[in-house]
């Protein structure tokens, strides 16, 4: 029987806390979930590897936008990854594109060598790469342990088809880790795949925050909600791809 994997993205310290204790098995560790994840505090990632056992993947990326970096974020990048790296980080997510939509080569070995041998996830950036098949070549070669997709659409319901023919490509070359907007049924569908071992899925639900007051003046966001609410893990969603995967 495969051994799967439920991955979840967290973008505070409570909802990383719940997701462990929740039966997540990895965490991928990202701060601005409005930009859809840029690297983290070191503080985070600090007093999460003191309070949690499974382990962390830290999201490196200097910037919300496109995937193109200049010399001095990839510098950024480097730094970051060597620093959370001697803080804790069990794995890093990242990826780089070249202007005309091809990955980034030299960019992503660069990186890997800085992550010194941990293993590491091309993320959603191979979503709008050029060739989806093309791309899945170029990170093998890079020597990324595993990558993120939806399948180049706007969610895994969507791109499939697509995850079916990265999965039958990649044989056991490489993880092919479905996630954007994944759901417990994708996991019956994928079942069939030998190869098909892991799963990134958010989980998330919005909390009430405890605050009680707010300047009726100022607007940090054009949601005036957001205020009062954070991002959470829940529970129910959780345990639904746990019994997906038979656990």
């Amino acid at each position: 029987m495969n051994q799967y994997i439920l991955e979840a993205p967290v973008f505070n310290l409570n909802s990383a806390l719940d997701a462990a204790d929740f039966g997540v098995h990895r965490l991928e560790l990202c701060g601005s979930f409005l930009e859809g994840g840029e690297t983290p505090s070191a503080g985070m990632l600090k007093v999460l590897k003191e309070k949690v056992q499974i382990p962390i993947f830290v999201m490196i990326r200097p910037r919300g936008g496109d995937f193109c970096y200049s010399k001095g974020e990839l510098e950024v990048m480097k730094r970051d990854i060597q620093l959370l790296g001697e803080i804790g980080a069990d794995g890093f997510v990242f990826g780089a594109l070249k202007p005309n939509g091809e990955v980034d080569k030299v960019a992503c070995k660069a990186l890997l060598k800085s992550a010194a041998g941990k293993p590491c996830t091309f993320h959603r950036a191979i979503d709008v790469s050029r060739n989806l098949l093309e791309s899945l070549e170029d990170v093998v070669d890079c020597g990324f342990t595993r990558i993120l997709t939806s399948g180049a659409k706007n969610s895994v319901s969507e791109g499939l088809e697509m995850i079916k023919q990265l999965l039958e490509k990649a044989e056991n070359r490489i993880i092919i880790m479905p996630g954007g907007g994944s759901e417990p049924a994708h996991v019956k569908e994928l079942q069939s795949f030998e190869n098909f071992k892991e799963i990134h899925a958010s989980c998330k639900v919005k909390l009430k925050s405890e605050n009680q007051f707010t300047n009726s003046e100022i607007k940090f966001s054009p949601d005036e909600n957001s205020f009062f609410e954070h991002l959470g893990i829940d529970a129910a969603k959780v345990q639904n791809f746990l019994k997906a995967f038979g656990l």
